[in-house]
């Protein structure tokens, strides 16, 4: 029980039950008979739909599809925990029932670490409405994270799986994704007005200009060659979920990737393959980071410094020999 007592004191109090009906009767008859006020509490089914209208709507935080569906799911699965622990109300999501509906969470510990930055954020949204006391996600400590150094294809693994991807339509969607470094479910949803001449169109910055990353010139043509199954996108239906689409994609993949014989092969090895050719090449970790779309400069720092630190060291290396063979000559 939430409330106040009648000489101004907020309290917070356990009834020590189970049973929610006999709870509620204790909280009316305490309200009757004088000696606590009950606090107006914001059910569970108000602050979902407050938090996701405005999580959707364009003068609001306007998520994009893909986040918003994190969000709903996120939603549902404390909906399904909540009814069958007989919880009613946000103020009720303590420490406890937080560790009890994560410990339901059957996934890795990557994706709950940004399951549980989700859950922060949306009972931050409560928080700041005055709806609940405290953040109890917060104390949660979140799972430990073993990092997967970036692992880019060679040129030999890239000639194989490129000469796997027998179907055109495959082999264009691989081609986009090594030299356009997209992610899968971008790749999926490639609008054909994103290719301009031979550049594509990556997404709008937060200036208001538009990004761009040139591609080699088979790149284009390969993608203007597609059979289109839908007039505005190249590799989209338009008749499933993005998300559905992009596990079908990833699936042909995995399939040329059994065909090439590439045992620890997976879609995102192709973003890292663009990424890391380009910092090798002498671009600047800041442009590639813009290419990639990240949301600042340390995501791509955190995932490919090694790669940074080995162009380095190959400049180290040219320079000395340069000096070397100047002290030389002289």
């Amino acid at each position: 029980m939430t409330g106040t007592l009648p000489s101004g004191e907020k309290v917070r109090e356990s009834t020590r039950l189970r049973d929610w009906t006999r709870a509620e009767t204790i909280s009316r008859q305490r309200e009757v008979q004088g000696k606590f006020k009950q606090s107006a509490r914001v059910t569970l089914k108000e602050w979902k739909t407050s938090y996701l209208q405005d999580a959707e709507s364009p003068s609001g935080r306007n998520l994009n599809a893909e986040t918003l569906r994190k969000y709903k799911l996120l939603f549902k699965q404390l909906d399904e925990f909540t009814t069958d622990n007989g919880l009613r109300f946000v103020n009720q999501l303590d420490l406890e029932t937080l560790t009890a509906f994560r410990s339901t969470w059957k996934i890795g510990p990557l994706s709950a670490q940004k399951k549980l930055e989700r859950l922060r954020s949306v009972l931050k949204f409560a928080l700041r409405r005055k709806w609940i006391e405290e953040n109890a996600a917060v104390d949660l400590v979140p799972p430990k994270v073993k990092q997967s150094p970036t692992l880019p294809f060679s040129s030999t693994e890239m000639k194989a799986i490129l000469k796997a991807a027998t179907d055109l339509r495959v082999n264009a969607f691989i081609l986009v994704m090594r030299y356009g470094g997209l992610r899968i479910s971008d790749a999926t949803m490639l609008a054909c007005a994103s290719l301009q001449d031979d550049r594509l169109r990556l997404y709008q910055a937060k200036t208001g200009e538009p990004v761009y990353v040139p591609l080699p010139a088979h790149v284009a043509a390969a993608l203007r060659s597609v059979p289109h199954k839908h007039p505005n996108y190249f590799f989209w239906s338009g008749h499933s979920t993005v998300p559905a689409a992009a596990s079908m994609w990833r699936r042909r993949i995995s399939d040329v990737f059994k065909a090439a014989k590439i045992s620890d092969g997976h879609s995102h090895r192709f973003r890292d393959t663009f990424a890391v050719e380009l910092l090798q090449a002498g671009v600047s970790l800041e442009n590639v980071s813009v290419l990639l779309g990240h949301q600042n400069i340390r995501v791509t720092e955190k995932h490919y410094s090694p790669w940074v630190q080995t162009r380095q060291a190959m400049l180290d290396d040219e320079v000395a020999t340069a000096q070397a063979e100047t002290a030389e000559g002289s």
